[in-house]
């Protein structure tokens, strides 16, 4: 039934011909505004659904805490199966929707304290992030692998955060044999979003079938793996078709993934949000490719893709 306040169909194709282009024209600059409004601070949602936070800045990116809040929660190794438990860090908010989440595996005869700084740091980017412990502590970077991958199913499939995350957006990091671990993990399951292998060790030296984005750290006073048998060799293995990077940190040590570092932090966030959330705003901090500074010793990538 027609309300009586409506004009009935034949009343709008009456209205003058002026007034149609004058509506028209409303219309468009209403448009052009809305996109405008779209190209602010955080408002890409339109167009990338797995956008977070706001744009992006150096400082964002450096500093040691991002936009979201975090919470933490422990994770008993009696409660899981096939690694060794961990912390889950995570947004405290729920109004953006779900996450991609992020596991981290710790080195050789390490534990989660030793890369637990990455927790929050990452989680307050928008991510939930898993610092695992593994079954022991002697464990072998194929062994970090497959623990790294049953961390990832743990909490997308079981954990109590696991509806706050979008398991199609998966990565995996981690030290040492934890590194190698993640390359490992990169290899059995291709549909992870990215890795980041800090100072990597593996007996395994070529992964060309490795075809996750892959951003490998190395440190040029590494004596444990030393970057020319390990984190070098690691990276040229690559396929030139996968997206790749490597970063040599200047006067560094094999342990400069155990503690709060900016140079870590700053490009493990940017290559996080740009292969997991398809975030294009942090291209900008991966290409043009970063020069050698105080803290690079070397930068070797392309540019990220675009599909």
């Amino acid at each position: 039934m027609q309300h009586p306040h409506t004009p009935a169909p034949s009343d709008t194709s009456r209205k003058p011909r002026r007034g149609r282009r004058l509506a028209a024209t409303v219309a468009a600059l209403a448009a052009v505004a809305g996109f405008g409004t779209l190209a602010g601070p955080g408002a890409h949602a339109a167009d990338n659904p797995y956008e977070r936070g706001p744009a992006p800045t150096v400082a964002s990116i450096e500093a040691l805490r991002g936009p979201y809040a975090v919470s933490e929660t422990s994770v008993s190794s009696l409660v899981v199966t096939g690694f060794g438990g961990g912390t889950v860090y995570y947004p405290t908010s729920t109004s953006d929707g779900t996450f991609g989440a992020i596991a981290v595996s710790p080195g050789y005869t390490g534990t989660q304290s030793s890369i637990a700084w990455l927790g929050p740091r990452l989680a307050s980017q928008g991510f939930v992030v898993f610092t695992i412990d593994t079954l022991t502590t002697l464990d072998q970077p194929d062994s970090r692998g497959r623990q790294l991958l049953a961390a990832l199913d743990y909490l997308t499939e079981r954990s109590s955060v696991r509806s706050r995350i979008d398991s199609s957006r998966l990565g995996v990091m981690g030290h040492s044999m934890g590194g190698g671990g993640s390359l490992e993990a990169a290899k059995s399951r291709p549909s992870l979003q990215a890795a980041i292998p800090m100072t990597p060790w593996n007996l395994d030296k070529t992964w060309p079938e490795v075809s996750t984005p892959t951003l490998i750290f190395g440190a040029d006073a590494d004596t444990i793996a030393p970057v020319a048998s390990h984190a070098e060799p690691f990276y040229g293995s690559l396929p030139s078709g996968t997206d790749r990077a490597y970063l040599e940190l200047n006067n560094a040590t094999h342990f400069a993934p155990n503690s709060s570092n900016t140079t870590i932090a700053k490009y493990s966030v940017s290559w996080l949000k740009r292969f997991i959330d398809n975030d294009t705003r942090y291209e900008q901090f991966l290409c043009p490719l970063p020069s050698p500074s105080l803290a690079i010793d070397e930068y070797r990538g392309n540019c990220p893709h675009r599909s």
